[in-house]
């Protein structure tokens, strides 16, 4: 991990192989399957042009009806709002200039090789992301129970920030193995990280975030505790995951999802719009010149209204519009709560088990608002302290947290006011954009009185709270202590031979189904895993050179614990 954050886990030497997001529960190295030449996966000639649904067209839905259409099958791709799902990007209305918001996903570590392939496959360029401390951030302040902290690095900090930051570093080795299971993931040695990870999921599941720094002997300050969930490591401050299970948080530590982090120059959502429009060089049955976009007419089906089996285990897609289909295989990537609220299901879609780990699925609330400014003010420097001006900033006040994202002096420019979490989150729920702006303005006027960031400002604010969205109904998954076996239900779903024959043909995907979720990297894992699992289904095979996430499930299969 790196040094960039006030709490940051355990260095390495760059001599050190490149870790990736590819474990602990299921270490498949999804970056090789998609390199490799041998493609991942064919179909019977006979199947080719059979359709295939594909509900939700975020990055999840958009992968799988890709590489579904590479293979020769027909994806017929439902979305209710636009393509992207949570890789959303605005524009400000009232403002030139081409500047946007990432409303959802906005940085992206280096671990997340299989994001990277498709990333590099659309053209899309990355830039570090001026996270606290980062080497990318030109100063960081940190602010908390009124007294301010300037730093552009952590030895700014007062010597506490340090002590926290060991702890952790003390916490992660003594009960979590840190240091081996990072070794193992970085050599990508499977069987060390299954035998670390099947003891620590047994001793762990019922285990808080919080309850997990309590017990370590390095946490045994509360006020330690208090600083770091409000500064936290890598992103900002953890205090609203102290509810959820710590295999949750070493997950990220592990794989370093929370380190080294890049912004998409074009915008996040650009990578889901590309890989709909692209022609792909390589593909079975379809001519060449076809893309998602060409055989959707342009455009997606809308909203999904009613999912039902029909005779012959078939899936039955009623949409918006009224328009009936059925198809043999069907894809699911939306939000889970979607299958118990706003789309009709009957409960033959999926085994009872899977009904349950679906409703008690826990999702994290979480809102930003942006505002575009004419210009980095912030690099000016004071002139009576000579530091910046304004800073990268976390607080405990309302705000939590706020980015300075610039591209160049003297261009305009954007400022992230506020990105806050689940309790933080709800307490801007009732008020517009306005309103959040000026209560935004009047928390950042406590820590920087002197600066006057209203007069920067030349549009309207844009503002989401995930939680209110109607077809999200929150940020992410994050599981509670216990829930282990049911995310495991989820995860496995694409595995359907270990099914009854009437509960297959419809697989999930999306965020919420991998172990990863709240990352654009298990989006697209899980999505691979429901290609497998519908060319499988097909009577399709891979190459015996480039085995995918099904052909090797017996020998990586997620740890099983014991329902009694």
């Amino acid at each position: 991990m790196t040094s960039t954050v006030p709490t940051t886990a355990v260095q390495h030497s760059d001599e050190q192989p490149p870790i990736t997001m590819f474990g602990p529960d299921f270490p498949y190295a999804y970056d090789d399957f998609l390199a490799h030449p041998a493609g991942i996966g064919q179909i019977p000639a006979t199947e080719h042009g059979a359709e295939v649904a594909v509900v939700g067209g975020g990055l999840s839905g958009i992968v799988a009806a890709y590489e579904l259409m590479k293979m020769g099958l027909k994806p017929v791709v439902y979305e209710a709002d636009e393509i992207g799902g949570r890789l959303r990007t605005v524009g400000f209305e009232g403002c030139e200039g081409g500047l946007t918001a990432e409303m959802g996903a906005m940085r992206f570590p280096p671990s997340s090789t299989a994001l990277q392939h498709y990333i590099d496959l659309v053209g899309l360029t990355t830039r570090p992301f001026p996270n606290p401390l980062a080497p990318s951030t030109p100063s960081t302040v940190v602010d908390l129970k009124g007294e301010s902290h300037y730093a552009e690095t952590i030895d700014d900090l007062p010597q506490v920030y340090r002590d926290v930051m060991n702890a952790w570093n003390a916490c992660l080795e003594e009960g979590a193995d840190f240091s081996d299971m990072n070794r193992a993931m970085r050599e990508r040695d499977v069987p060390r990280i299954r035998e670390i990870w099947a003891r620590l999921v047994e001793k762990l599941d019922n285990q808080t975030f919080y309850g997990f720094l309590c017990d370590s002997e390095a946490f045994k300050s509360f006020r330690h505790r208090e600083i770091f969930g409000q500064v936290g490591f890598g992103t900002g401050g953890w205090d609203t995951d102290f509810p959820n299970s710590i295999l949750e948080i070493l997950r990220v530590v592990y794989s370093e999802a929370d380190d080294h982090h890049r912004g998409i120059v074009e915008g996040s959502q650009q990578l889901p719009l590309r890989l709909w429009e692209r022609e792909p060089a390589k593909i079975v049955h379809w001519p060449l010149g076809t893309s998602l976009s060409s055989l959707h007419g342009g455009d997606p089906r809308p909203a999904v209204t009613r999912l039902t089996r029909t005779a012959g285990n078939r899936i039955t897609v009623t949409d918006a519009a009224g328009d009936i289909r059925t198809y043999r295989a069907a894809v699911f990537t939306a939000q889970s709560w979607l299958l118990l609220s706003k789309i009709a299901c009957d409960d033959a879609l999926f085994p009872i088990d899977h009904w349950t780990a679906m409703e008690r699925t826990h999702y994290m609330e979480s809102s930003k608002l942006f505002v575009p400014v004419d210009r980095p003010f912030w690099l000016d420097k004071d002139a009576r302290t000579g530091r910046d001006t304004m800073s990268m900033t976390l607080t405990d006040r309302m705000t939590r947290g706020t980015y300075l994202l610039d591209d160049g002096p003297d261009r305009p420019a954007v400022i992230c006011l506020s990105y806050t979490w689940c309790d933080d989150s709800l307490k801007w729920l009732p008020l517009s954009a306005n309103e959040r702006m000026e209560v935004m303005l009047k928390s950042l006027g406590e820590i920087y009185p002197d600066v006057d960031i209203r007069s920067h400002i030349i549009g309207n604010p844009v503002t989401v709270s995930w939680e209110n969205e109607p077809w999200f109904m929150g940020a992410f998954k994050a599981n509670l202590p216990g829930h282990y076996r049911y995310q495991r239900r989820l995860f496995t779903h694409f595995m359907q031979d270990r099914l009854p024959e009437d509960k297959r043909g419809i697989f999930l995907a999306g965020d919420d189904i991998s172990w990863t979720a709240g990352w654009a990297e298990g989006a697209v894992q899980t999505a691979l895993n429901a290609v497998w699992g519908v060319m499988h289904q097909f009577g399709g095979t891979t190459d015996p050179t480039n085995p995918g996430p099904g052909d090797v499930y017996d020998e990586i299969a997620p740890v099983e614990l014991p329902e009694d």
